[in-house]
């Protein structure tokens, strides 16, 4: 089936809310910690244990992470800022209410560029990106009678990033994700591992007959945590609310949740009065107003963002889609990336190496590019070696690129001249390997001239056995059809 026939004559429309959960030290109305991985209920003190008396004191981390993340959407930062109180009882939320922003969301508007399932530019709209803080944990599988609390996560920084409906399938929601993730990294603002919680999603589902502009009735996923699981999560939805309406049914409004194992969603409740939070303005902390002059000390702190390198990776480069997509995945491996284009103009080559033995070299030895010994330049420099003709590729692979991962210090080069890796490119001493290589097959030599050219591959193996692989492939190719064929 193809994509685009996965729902029939029904047009599926999605919406994410987007919770980042951000890279402070501490969280957003106190000074507990917010590290990750520390003994359960660890990382609290009475401000985010909600008890009474005690008043919050505002992350002001939080705001410029807020900023950097609406400057790269091209989201329109709001002046005046004001915090609520959405109240409603969970067991992991202790003060039975959560700080947020209600009316005045920090931005408005903007965009994420992704792909569609048809690999076509998209724009993904922003209605809005707000300020607030995350509630505890709930702990389900690890006792058979009771819900354990950890309360570690309450308090910690959040940006809600909401998406509007934009998205038509599950392919693009996972690739929207995918940008997100990947610049929230670039951002340095949060780690994007969803696995930990770091990123959660919620989905917003709805379905209408293809052509139809009117929205149907929706329902919302909760806390999907993993780019995939959206992507299912979707698929199921739709499919659901399609059989259900083609039965004669119809959609309720409420809230789901997603079973991975069983790859189903479940009603949890009902939404008629899940909006009735009685948002107020938080009487504890006063408003933040946001300068021109912190709005553009921000926007001079923002790294090269992620469709910014791909187009200069293609645009610029001439790189194809692929190796572009490759390339920018990770910051930092875009970053050596570009330094590494600061000393070579071979491009292609570059990509190649960088998407080839140097990516191979780190998930080999599950180590990240900041820890690569080598820097950009040498790598630099066994492709110049390799353009101007002094080492084979296949020497620079597996000969000269390990060498240089065991002896940093010491440059390819040199290298090469210690270990006799330098490719042979005497006509000399390469017509003596060619004159071996006839002179141990006559027969083939006849064979050759009486038509058979396939044993050209025969002869310069030959050649390049001899030589113990240092021959010049493109000299040696040269030099023996010239012999061959006179």
């Amino acid at each position: 089936m193809r994509k685009e026939d996965m729902f029939g004559d029904y047009e599926v429309v999605v919406g994410l809310e987007i919770h980042i959960q951000l890279l402070t030290n501490s969280k957003a109305y106190s000074s507990d910690s917010t590290a990750f991985g520390a003994l359960p209920n660890s990382n609290v003190s009475p401000v985010s244990l909600g008890h009474p008396g005690t008043l919050p004191n505002f992350n002001r981390k939080t705001l410029a992470y807020g900023i950097k993340l609406g400057l790269a959407c091209g989201s329109k930062i709001r002046e005046e800022n004001q915090f609520a109180r959405k109240n409603y009882f969970y067991a992991d939320l202790p003060k039975g209410y959560q700080i947020t922003q209600d009316s005045t969301p920090l931005c408005n508007g903007g965009e994420i560029l992704i792909k569609d399932e048809h690999e076509a530019p998209k724009s993904i709209g922003i209605t809005r990106i707000h300020m607030e803080e995350d509630s505890g944990k709930s702990i389900h599988d690890l006792d058979p009678y009771h819900t354990l609390i950890d309360l570690n996560r309450a308090g910690v920084p959040l940006l809600e990033l909401v998406s509007e409906p934009d998205i038509r399938s599950p392919q693009e929601a996972y690739n929207y994700l995918t940008e997100v993730r990947k610049l929230v990294r670039y951002l340095d603002i949060c780690d994007g591992n969803m696995e930990e919680g770091s990123m959660r999603c919620d989905a917003n589902v709805s379905v209408r007959k293809k052509g139809s502009t009117e929205l149907g009735e929706r329902t919302e996923t909760k806390n999907l945590n993993s780019i995939r699981n959206v992507y299912r999560a979707i698929e199921f939805e739709a499919k659901r609310q399609i059989e259900l309406i083609e039965t004669g049914g119809s959609v309720q409004m409420e809230t789901r949740g997603f079973d991975a194992v069983k790859g189903i969603t479940t009603s949890q409740r009902s939404k008629e009065m899940a909006h009735d939070y009685r948002y107020f303005p938080e009487p504890d902390l006063q408003r933040i107003f946001v300068k021109d002059e912190e709005i553009e000390t921000v926007k001079h702190e923002l790294p090269p963002l992620p469709n910014e390198v791909f187009e200069k990776l293609t645009k610029t480069f001439g790189l194809s889609d692929y190796d572009a997509s490759v390339l920018t995945e990770d910051k930092e491996f875009a970053l050596f990336f570009l330094e590494l284009c600061e000393h070579t103009s071979n491009y292609k080559a570059a990509a190649n190496w960088m998407n080839g033995a140097v990516k191979s070299y780190l998930n080999e030895r599950a180590i990240h590019i900041t820890e690569l010994q080598i820097k950009p330049e040498q790598l630099a420099e066994i492709i110049a070696m390799v353009d101007a003709g002094s080492t084979s590729n296949t020497i620079a692979n597996q000969k000269i690129f390990p060498a240089l991962l065991e002896q940093p210090a010491i440059s390819p080069k040199k290298l090469a001249e210690d270990n006799n890796w330098l490719q042979e490119s005497d006509s000399d001493a390469l017509t003596q390997f060619i004159d071996q290589a006839l002179d141990k097959y006559p027969d083939k030599v006849e064979a050759y001239k009486a038509g058979n050219k396939n044993l050209m591959g025969l002869f310069m193996g030959e050649v390049m056995k001899s030589s113990k692989g240092k021959a010049d492939p493109k000299l040696t190719s040269s030099l023996l059809k010239e012999k061959l064929e006179n």
